[in-house]
């Protein structure tokens, strides 16, 4: 099925992106695999190549282009090749938006030209140990005390947690509030009492560095408030739809290449003196992912062109979010089943392709959460 959503332009950044792949990712990311983190040289060469701040205005050194459109060929083409260390989507889909739309003008003079050239490598800390997608569980608080805060708590399972810089961190600056007693404090790398926990242990995504990250009396000051005081979870919910929509693209693009992968394979691998592609049981399997895929992409694109023009809502994301990461899931265990003992063996892609993405359907907000979303805008 002919996509309708790209132009020229964008399909030229997206044979960029594949160079970028090509060259500096693929032929190291096993290493980093074994090493659980990425050489920080690597975004160093994203910035180069102009991948990073794809949407930061061009006089802090982006690429001054807002249309979602680039972020999600990025998305897509580092999904289809199994690139899960560099986390390139983290860093412009998700924490760029609050830098360019936050902070002041002099927070963005201090942090988007490194957040540009790959120097500044950033994360943001929502998660707790005993919070995840509820919010008003949030523990970590931070104390005004005149000209800075004292931040105290704990985070846990955050992506680039190891390498980042500048870490964007919710915490509670009002014992009261609730949700709405939350604000958004950055933490640099280098603050005294700012620690890091273990590089964790993860199922897949193993190039990807996920940390603890503990904060003990650390001086933060009063001009790193990013946003409004207390203005913590607003902000958040405004710019939770592009994450979510960044793994839709993620999965969507996973499951039609592992799907690739697997149509070619049965129709090389033998069984019973035949090509497996001839046993009607294949067929009907290949067919059905095929259709579900094709169907699930249409919704995803209609979703991408209605977010490059600021029309996509909250309810239409968690939709795409839930239905292609639950898809990516499935046609992941479905094509290692049609691979046999081979699908098992870490050499295929279809086995990493089973580990890497199985978190798919938790980060961003878990399928779970995502139809409580769908369902209270339905039913309230």
């Amino acid at each position: 099925m002919q996509r309708e959503i790209f132009t020229g332009d964008h399909d030229a950044f997206r044979q960029t992106v594949r160079t970028f792949l090509a060259k500096e990712v693929e032929p190291y990311h096993a290493q980093w695999e074994r090493d659980g983190v990425v050489s920080r040289a690597a975004w160093l060469a994203a910035g180069r190549q102009g991948l990073l701040g794809l949407a930061v205005p061009e006089e802090y050194g982006g690429g001054g282009e807002p249309d979602f459109r680039y972020a999600a060929v990025l998305a897509e083409e580092f999904a289809r090749a199994g690139a899960t260390g560099l986390a390139l989507g983290l860093h412009n889909d998700i924490v760029g938006p609050y830098l360019t739309g936050l902070a002041t003008d002099e927070q963005k003079r201090r942090w988007l030209p490194g957040f540009c050239s790959g120097e500044t490598i950033t994360a943001i800390a929502m998660t707790e140990p005993g919070a995840g997608s509820d919010l008003q569980g949030i523990r970590t608080s931070a104390e005004d005390a005149g000209d800075h805060w004292v931040l105290n708590g704990s985070k846990t399972f955050i992506s680039n947690g190891i390498l980042a810089d500048l870490v964007v961190v919710v915490a509670r600056t009002t014992p009261e509030g609730g949700a709405k007693g939350l604000s958004l404090l950055v933490v640099e790398r280098g603050a005294a009492g700012f620690e890091r926990g273990r590089n964790l242990d993860k199922i897949g995504q193993k190039a990807q560095d996920t940390a603890e990250l503990f904060f003990h009396d650390v001086r933060v000051p009063k001009e790193n408030l990013l946003g409004e005081l207390h203005g913590a979870f607003g902000h958040l919910m405004t710019n939770l739809a592009q994450e979510r929509m960044a793994i839709a693209v993620a999965g969507i693009a996973s499951a039609e290449h592992v799907l690739e992968l697997t149509t070619a394979y049965v129709k090389e691998r033998e069984a019973f003196g035949r090509p497996l592609a001839k046993l009607q049981h294949v067929r009907f399997e290949i067919a059905e992912m095929a259709t579900e895929c094709a169907v699930t992409r249409t919704f995803v694109d209609r979703c991408v062109a209605d977010h490059a023009k600021g029309a996509l809502d909250a309810v239409h994301a968690s939709m795409a979010k839930w239905w292609a990461t639950e898809l990516q899931k499935r046609v992941a265990d479905r094509c290692l089943q049609l691979h046999g003992g081979y699908g098992y063996m870490n050499e295929y892609a279809v086995a990493r392709a089973y580990t890497d993405g199985r978190i798919q359907t938790i980060y961003g907000g878990t399928t779970e959460i995502m139809k409580e979303i769908i369902g209270r805008s339905l039913l309230g």
